[in-house]
């Protein structure tokens, strides 16, 4: 189950953090009973950490095992991999790709940004708005393959000669000096001491020039990471960065997000800190003929270190999802009292709307409240000494502990999304859900025995079926009253006479 959980959605985390204190708090009640021995406690303990976390480790992996095994085929999320990563997905550029294994001035490449989900350097006919640095070209990185991610790697003061050309091949070194040109549009990478659009303390990033002819702001020295002097820079294989020749900063692209007149694609900006681990590169693609092409298969990564890239790749994707233009989001306060739904889909005039069922949904929250006034009322009852029968206590203890932990469950599931700064929907909640109902129906169970215990038991028996049958009653009804939304309605307003879902809008913030 715990493996299963995580496996479907990271949410999963939670049950796993619910399990841990459960399993915690059973091994405190193990280790405190006196009659045992330390021997006994350790072989609880043992079998616990075999079961719920060495077993469910295993099995995960295994998943991925199969996942990665399985899901072997490119497709347009490529770019959020690491070149090395993308070299085993059939149908990728890298896959089985043979190209020069080192860098020589004429050839035209694709820069990757290094940090796991980095994009490719990329640049567009498109020019910084008005307000925002210097009005040239504009620079972004970008997730996905593109023509406009190409550039030709030239010398600092001489423009590269043709590849039919029979001059010899130099070879880009560690501590070169060097121009990018995009090719597409013809202007050089290019930095001065502009703020950047987004990041004002780094310094703008621009394509400057006309058909490869700019100025000494373009140039830029090669670092080959860890690399030694004269080191030639090698495709795929090694990291380096790219310096400022006269600012003295570093390329750099990280997370942070142009607004729409970028595309919402990433900033790239020339950062003063040259030891910051958004400024290192990598050459996924070489193209340059007059060199003998190498295959890349020996550098392709291992089981586990794929499946480590792909787990940093989906958290960082997680984490930095925003939401799309006029998009509807919700917050979690708004969530246990069903403030507002969301569209769940609209296909052919007919529309669904996402919306929890309200009597469960209300009924949930008056229900956690009378559990929570239930427990201190019992508190206070233990406090001043009352008696009840042996029955009925351990009824009562064996349901409050339930409810307890239930509600550990639900805050568990719940509370964890306020501090949250990615995006947020309706259908986050739903886990926490699950618990707060069972919660409901434990509490339910509770009060009706107890009740029952009042009155004779033929009369007892009657009112308990009196009460299933009223919950069940209204439970079927709101559903079948509730079940166009779920099942579709056609466009339209609730306030139509003939809406399918006219009069089931109780509250103004609901949107049909």
């Amino acid at each position: 189950m715990l493996s299963g959980s995580v496996s479907v959605k990271f949410v999963g985390v939670f049950v796993v953090l619910y399990v841990g204190v459960n399993t915690i708090k059973d091994l405190w009640d193990i280790y405190g009973n006196l009659q045992n021995s330390l021997v006994y406690v350790m072989k609880h303990f043992i079998a616990r950490a075999l079961g719920l976390i060495a077993f469910p480790f295993f099995l995960y992996l295994f998943y991925f095992f199969i996942h990665l095994s399985v899901l072997s085929k490119s497709g347009n999320g490529d770019g959020f991999y690491s070149s090395a990563f993308q070299s085993q997905l059939e149908g990728n550029s890298l896959y089985n790709a043979s190209m020069p294994l080192e860098l020589a001035y004429g050839a035209e490449i694709t820069l990757k940004n290094s940090r796991t989900g980095g994009g490719y350097l990329h640049s567009h006919i498109h020019l910084y708005p008005e307000n925002v640095g210097a009005r040239q070209q504009q620079i972004t990185t970008y997730s996905h393959k593109d023509f406009n991610n190409k550039w030709l790697v030239k010398k600092w003061n001489e423009e590269p000669g043709d590849w039919e050309d029979e001059e010899p091949v130099e070879l880009v070194k560690n501590g070169d000096l060097i121009r990018l040109e995009h090719v597409p549009t013809g202007r050089n990478l290019h930095s001065h001491r502009e703020p950047a659009p987004v990041t004002k303390r780094h310094f703008q990033i621009t394509g400057y020039g006309e058909n490869g002819i700019g100025d000494i702001n373009d140039v830029w020295r090669v670092e080959i990471v860890k690399g030694h002097d004269g080191e030639n820079v090698k495709t795929v294989v090694n990291k380096f960065k790219l310096i400022h020749y006269l600012v003295g900063c570093a390329l750099m692209s990280h997370n942070v997000q142009l607004p729409k007149w970028g595309f919402e694609q990433m900033e790239v900006t020339c950062s003063p800190n040259l030891h910051d681990s958004n400024t290192i590169w990598n050459i996924e693609d070489n193209v340059f003929p007059n060199l003998p092409n190498t295959s890349f298969e020996i550098y392709a990564p291992n089981f586990i270190e794929k499946f480590l890239e792909s787990h940093t790749v989906m958290f960082q994707g997680n984490s930095g999802l925003k939401p799309k233009e006029g998009e509807v989001t919700s917050q979690p306060w708004q969530w246990p009292i069903n403030y507002r739904g969301q569209w769940f889909s609209a296909v052919e005039g007919y529309k669904v709307y996402l919306l929890g069922n309200p009597i469960i949904w209300w009924g949930n929250i008056v229900i956690m409240t009378v559990f929570v006034l239930v427990y201190f009322v019992n508190a206070f009852r233990e406090q001043r000494g009352y008696k009840d029968d042996l029955r009925n206590k351990q009824r009562r203890e064996l349901s409050l502990n339930a409810c307890g932990w239930l509600t550990l469950a639900w805050a568990l599931h719940y509370l964890p999304f306020y501090f949250m700064g990615r995006i947020l929907y309706f259908h986050h909640y739903f886990p926490a859900l699950l618990f707060s109902s069972m919660l409901t129906g434990v509490v339910l169970d509770y009060l009706l025995h107890s009740i029952m215990n009042i009155f004779p038991k033929i009369l007892a028996t009657s009112l308990h079926f009196i009460f299933i049958g009223l919950i069940y009653s209204s439970l079927i009804y709101s559903f079948y009253l509730f079940s166009p939304l779920a099942y579709g309605m056609f466009e339209g307003s609730s306030e139509n006479e003939n809406s399918t879902v006219r009069g089931l809008k109780w509250l103004e913030t609901w949107e049909f």
